[in-house]
């Protein structure tokens, strides 16, 4: 067994073969599911090293314990400090040679309809090749000529294509949020439970959004200062009780049955959220205290130092970002996701309710499909009569993904000042992005109420 299971990683690394674990008590796997799992995982790497590279204490670590640090930067034309690679533009260019990684995936698989072809077993396998290849493209981008004007093309390159991302993140949030109820609420014809579990999910939801919103108006205003805090958690907060009175309206319920509180209720707590992640990004304001020295107000601070708070939310800002990316990059490559992405709309199917939600349909595998039993996890070849995603989508989303990642984490367009220790703090433009994105959010699911009002057909947008 053992020596199938090194033969079979030998074919994953350097043939077609799906990648596998070597435990046989693991649940078998089918061949579209591994290979957007190591597609993640590459994007999880760089990210980590791009993280890496945005750390000052990394940097002086390396300054301190690296023997003859400056001759190396020298030999290397880094710099003096080899500032050339760590900080935002290192990032640039790492961002630059995934980005292109990306794109030219994206190029080679257009129009795949199955998984035997060349093209598609460049897309399904050869992955220490494609790890080479991606490493050498972010490794030549640090000798692109003429840096300052490629760094200043590239930010704003990255902000266009980082906030168009942004908006299809936010459209499949839109679309996840009406799966969720539609599947539900469709459970509720085979057994009356479903009606709790849409109540628990409710209250659960609803609990969230406003919990969030007396803590964001306690620890982020002041009774004297703060007021366009104030006016942003106002605004925010009523578009939320807005966006819940519309969801339910008659007319709304007459044309889109699966309307309700569920999905507005997802809607409303990822609104808090952005809004949560705008608020610490704001720069903090100073009022003087009785004593005549300058206190920092508009942050939280729990006594213990801003400092720990910053860290706080920069590690909570980091993960949810991350996951909404590789979730955002994952889900769209279903086709349904890709239909919703393009506005069409469909009526509502009779399915099956389910507690969990996946990426794609999770059908039965078919009979014919060729599964793997050599060594170790089991291999399922379920493309080999028609491929469960498109390729070219999924690469693309993954290329307009590298955009916001790396936008985000060299701070936009305070980028001289950006430092992963402090990623989600003090800065205008990320404050205005996630601002404007709660409001976009939020048209966006009043517009999948409204249109099927509207439109004479009707529909359902899924």
């Amino acid at each position: 067994m053992s020596a199938g299971c090194c033969a079979r990683q030998l074919a994953c690394c350097c043939g077609s073969a799906a990648c596998a674990l070597c435990c046989t008590c693991c649940p078998g796997i089918k061949q579209s599911t591994s290979t957007r799992i190591m597609y993640a995982m590459f994007f999880f790497l760089v990210t980590v090293v791009c993280a890496v590279m945005m750390s000052p204490t990394v940097a002086k670590l390396m300054e301190e314990h690296i023997p003859f640090y400056e001759d190396i930067c020298q030999h290397l034309k880094a710099g003096e400090n080899c500032e050339k690679l760590v900080g935002y533009s290192a990032v640039y260019r790492v961002c630059f040679g995934m980005a292109c990684f990306f794109f030219i995936l994206c190029i080679l698989t257009i129009n795949i309809k199955n998984s035997k072809g060349c093209r598609a077993a460049i897309h399904n396998g050869f992955w220490f090749v494609k790890f080479l290849v991606l490493v050498g493209m972010c490794s030549g981008a640090f000798f692109i000529p003429d840096q300052d004007t490629f760094l200043l093309v590239w930010r704003h390159i990255g902000a266009f294509f980082g906030f168009f991302f942004l908006i299809i993140q936010l459209m499949l949030l839109v679309e996840f949020a009406h799966k969720w109820n539609k599947n539900w609420t469709s459970g509720t014809a085979h057994n009356k439970l479903w009606f709790g579990a849409l109540a628990l999910g409710n209250l659960l939801l609803y609990s969230v959004a406003v919990g969030a919103l007396a803590l964001l108006s306690w620890f982020y205003t002041h009774p004297e200062h703060c007021l366009l805090n104030k006016i942003m958690l106002g605004v925010n907060g009523g578009l939320c009780l807005l966006l819940t009175l519309v969801s339910i309206l008659p007319c709304i319920l007459k044309k889109n049955p699966h309307s309700g509180l569920l999905q507005s209720g997802v809607i409303c707590c990822y609104v808090m959220y952005l809004t949560f992640s705008s608020l610490s990004n704001k720069p903090p304001e100073t009022m003087l205290d009785d004593a005549g020295k300058n206190v920092t107000i508009c942050v939280p601070n729990f006594g213990n130092g801003i400092n720990q708070d910053e860290r706080l939310v920069s590690v909570l800002g980091a993960i949810i970002m991350l996951g909404c990316i590789l979730y955002s990059c994952l889900t769209s490559s279903t086709r349904s996701s890709w239909d919703a992405l393009r506005g069409r709309y469909a009526p509502p199917e009779e399915e099956i309710a389910r507690c969990c939600f996946c990426f794609g349909n999770h059908k039965d595998a078919d009979e014919d499909e060729h599964v793997e039993l050599r060594g170790g996890q089991k291999v399922a070849y379920d493309e080999e009569k028609k491929t469960l995603y498109s390729y070219a989508n999924f690469h693309f989303v993954f290329f307009l993904g590298t955009f916001y990642m790396m936008m985000t984490i060299t701070n936009w367009f305070h980028y001289n000042h950006a430092d992963i220790e402090k990623l989600f703090t003090g800065s205008w433009s990320p404050f205005w992005v996630k601002m404007a994105s709660c409001w976009v959010c939020i048209t966006l699911y009043l517009w999948t109420l409204v249109v099927p009002v509207c439109c004479s057909s009707g529909g359902y947008v899924v």
